[in-house]
């Protein structure tokens, strides 16, 4: 309800709209970030213990659906922002 009503407020000026895309771009970079961060971890983790390689990839593979989610879901929310 009350996030309703922030997007409600914000999407009724120019200044509103060009934050919420902002807010989409940020998120979209924020992503992009964080699933590198969780490759590169993965890939050293399984240079240090290949035998447990199969382990840290199946991790890596679900903790970046979880992010790309959550991405997903701010880029969603300015999207709403955008078109009220």
């Amino acid at each position: 309800m009350l996030l309703a009503m922030i997007l409600q407020a914000a999407a009724g000026t120019a200044l509103g709209k060009a934050g919420a895309a902002i807010g989409a771009g940020i998120a979209a970079i924020a992503a992009a970030i964080g699933i590198g961060k969780i490759g590169a971890a993965s890939l050293e983790a399984g240079a240090r213990q290949p035998e447990q390689a199969g382990h840290y990839r199946m991790t890596a593979i679900i903790i970046g659906a979880l992010v790309e989610g959550a991405a997903l879901f701010a880029i969603l929310v300015c999207l709403i922002g955008i078109n009220n």
